[in-house]
């Protein structure tokens, strides 16, 4: 690939975490059978696996539903009574990922907020067409309300803060929702003829022609952008949301559907906190070990987390 204008403006160990990951799942990828882009991805992710920190436990599940179960992890911090519990949906672009390719980051989360983290194996496109991921993770969620005591906080990042701004928006009035959420670098349904889709559209790791490659697998025929469970942007009232936080990564095209979003939430009267991660990219999560940078958003983010959990608005 051709750094472009990225080339000094991002730091030397920004770009050697960006050359590992393209040696691991090179760009040209999307040209290949989506069971080969799966194949390839799995073993990127097992690459970069950071392995649980001490003291985590995970135990694996199924939620039963109707003419299928959802598998799902459960991650608890040994000899600690948890105060939430965080449901989490795993980016991917909806093709990719499941289990096993979130699995450090989850565990990562349980430990640094002291919470439960659920980590929820939803359906993919193209074989599950849009709404079925949607459907499943609501009804973890509900899976979730009906069976803890837990106050629950939402959490996804890419594909998975689109899923998780859905169940916000789709459960707002249940009498067990979400006390907060936290949306990473998330696909919203934005204005893509504007702000960081034009400015980002082909930064590194995720272009506008990537963000439309994924949409399109995921989407049924005659599927309207306008749908809220497919675009939460394009919903017609934010009142009622969770506190809601969202991180996202400057040089991302995704990166304005956060501060719309957030924009959106606040005019409805709602509390919202955007913070726009300066010269990082999506997918920086992956990069949390070795990138000082990156490592600071987490922290931001297992913070905003527990923050929520906890009941408080630290913004």
């Amino acid at each position: 690939m051709t750094r472009g204008k990225y080339e000094t403006r991002l730091d030397p160990a920004l770009w050697a975490y960006i050359d590992a990951v393209n040696a691991w799942y090179p760009p040209e990828i999307l040209g290949l059978p989506i069971d080969k882009q799966r194949a390839v991805y799995d073993r990127m992710s097992r690459a970069f696996h950071q392995g649980r920190p001490p003291g985590v436990k995970a135990s694996d599940g199924l939620i039963a539903a109707a003419g299928r179960d959802i598998p799902v992890r459960r991650y608890q911090l040994a000899g600690r009574a948890a105060r939430a519990l965080v449901l989490y949906f795993h980016g991917g672009g909806f093709i990719l990922g499941g289990l096993e390719s979130h699995d450090d980051i989850c565990a990562e989360l349980c430990a640094g907020t002291g919470f439960d983290v659920l980590s929820v194996d939803y359906r993919l496109a193209p074989e599950h067409l849009h709404p079925a991921a949607f459907d499943d993770a609501v009804t973890a969620f509900e899976w979730a309300a009906a069976t803890t005591d837990l106050p629950l906080v939402l959490c996804g990042e890419s594909a998975g803060g689109n899923l998780a701004a859905g169940v916000a928006q789709a459960t707002r009035r249940h009498v067990s929702a979400a006390i907060g959420q936290v949306l990473i670098y998330p696909g919203l349904g934005g204005d893509e003829t504007a702000g960081s889709y034009i400015e980002h559209a082909e930064a590194p790791l995720l272009s506008v022609a990537d963000v439309a490659f994924y949409r399109d697998v995921r989407s049924a025929k005659r599927q309207s952008l306008d749908d809220p469970t497919f675009s939460p942007l394009r919903d017609t009232d934010f009142s009622g949301l969770p506190p809601t936080v969202i991180v996202t990564a400057e040089c991302d095209p995704l990166s304005s559907d956060g501060e719309a979003y957030r924009d959106r939430i606040l005019a409805a009267g709602g509390k919202a906190w955007w913070h726009e991660e300066k010269r990082l990219v999506h997918s920086f999560l992956r990069a949390r070990t070795t990138l000082p940078a990156a490592a600071e958003a987490f922290a931001r983010i297992v913070a905003a987390v527990a923050a929520l959990g906890r009941g408080e608005w630290p913004y």
